[in-house]
């Protein structure tokens, strides 16, 4: 065996390197080729680089390329980038402006994860001969019987594991992950004293084919009709103004809703249907139920198997969230979370992720998306009466 828990000496394994162009995915290629590894680089072309090839904080891009490129010449690695664009568009762009025009609040790098990264890349990591796929993830992989299990990272402020929750079994027996048990400082170390030019290179922070973080700019320009002004309204029917869109807002916000008020109001809903944002007090967003769509398991057993009462976890629905206690239900094929002590902001098509536990070395047992959620008894009955309630002035 070797580091990577798999048969063979390490230049007998080939390993394909997902190489972003950033420090992480650089320092993985470099910590692999210095065990002596078959090291080939693969970096993906998602999205028109035109308009971004000097823009900081971006991913996947002209620049990030390049430091691609150079980075695998200093490692002396062969290096390859594959034109992923229309892939990129149908699977992870498209899907996003649709889910915004529904009125949820989407997560692109999930959905990339699931579908360009470790499913196409992956299987062009197989046809390239490789053993397995490596990327720059903050999250660790273990063996677990004859499979392997996601466990979250050693620097929690880098825990990537509610971006990888879709992870099937599948991949994650083929994915690997070095940089796990590392903290960002030492990566950055490591950077340096392997001499590469991405060493000092900043993080990239926004979703990478959206300019400066205005969702709503590539959701309108994707879907021209989606912006369609419509009615502010409190949760208990006043009409209190308008808004130019609903793809401008999210759950639970509070500053820009564009209204004066006396009181402190929240977006505590998003009809789509009625193009209308629906306002209200905070504890009107007070959720302990949450409905999750596209289950995906990575628990021991069978989902089904699931005792009655439920499996106390511990779930997360937001990525900046700590996991919190609660438990998993599922029954005819509908899974749902109870949340022991409620939850502000859950948005549809969030992901709530679960995990064994709330400490480091917790195992993710994967999660699913949020398909709708269940708040007190008050604040439902006023969403339901509402909702019968027609928008004055619709589209004017």
């Amino acid at each position: 065996m070797n580091s990577l828990d798999l048969p063979g000496l390490p230049q007998d394994t080939r390993v394909v390197v997902a190489m972003s162009g950033g420090v992480d995915s650089s320092v993985v290629a470099g910590l692999l080729k210095r065990e002596g590894y078959d090291v080939v680089g693969v970096t993906l072309q998602l999205y028109d680089h035109g308009a971004s090839v000097h823009r900081a904080g971006s991913c996947c891009a002209g620049q990030d390329i390049d430091d691609a490129r150079r980075v695998a010449e200093t490692l002396g690695i062969p290096h390859y980038v594959l034109d992923y664009e229309e892939r990129f568009r149908k699977a992870v762009i498209d899907p996003f402006a649709e889910s915004y025009v529904a009125g949820e609040t989407p997560i692109p790098c999930v959905a990339c994860n699931q579908t360009v990264k470790f499913a196409d890349l992956l299987e062009t990591a197989r046809e390239l001969g490789a053993h397995a796929l490596a990327t720059g993830h903050y999250i660790r992989s273990k063996p677990n019987g004859a499979h392997r299990a996601l466990y979250r990272p050693v620097d929690a402020d880098r825990d990537q594991s509610y971006f990888l929750f879709a992870t099937t079994q599948e991949q994650i027996d083929f994915l690997r992950f070095p940089l796990g048990s590392l903290s960002k400082p030492q990566v950055r170390a490591a950077a340096e004293a392997m001499g590469l030019v991405v060493a000092a290179k900043q993080d990239s922070q926004d979703i990478c084919f959206v300019p400066q973080g205005k969702y709503s700019d590539i959701v309108a320009r994707l879907k021209p009709g989606a912006a369609a002004p419509g009615e502010i309204v409190h949760i208990d029917g006043r009409v209190l103004g308008r808004h130019e869109g609903i793809v401008r807002y999210t759950i639970g916000q509070r500053r820009g809703i564009g209204i004066a008020s006396g009181e402190p109001l929240y977006v505590v809903h998003l009809d789509a249907e009625h193009a209308r944002v629906v306002v209200g007090p905070r504890e009107a967003l007070e959720t302990r139920v949450i409905f999750l769509r596209n289950t995906n398991w990575l628990g021991d057993g069978p989902l089904e198997a699931l005792p009655a009462q439920g499996l106390e976890v511990f779930a997360r629905v937001r990525s900046s969230r700590p996991p919190r206690p609660a438990v998993l239900h599922h029954e005819a094929g509908t899974s749902w979370v109870e949340l022991a002590d409620g939850e502000c902001g859950v948005a549809p098509g969030q992901a709530c992720v679960l995990y064994s536990d709330e400490g480091g070395d917790a195992r993710v047992l994967g999660g699913g998306f949020i398909e709708r959620s269940q708040r007190s008894r008050e604040a439902e009955a006023k969403l339901s009466r509402l909702a019968a309630q027609p928008a004055t002035h619709h589209g004017a």
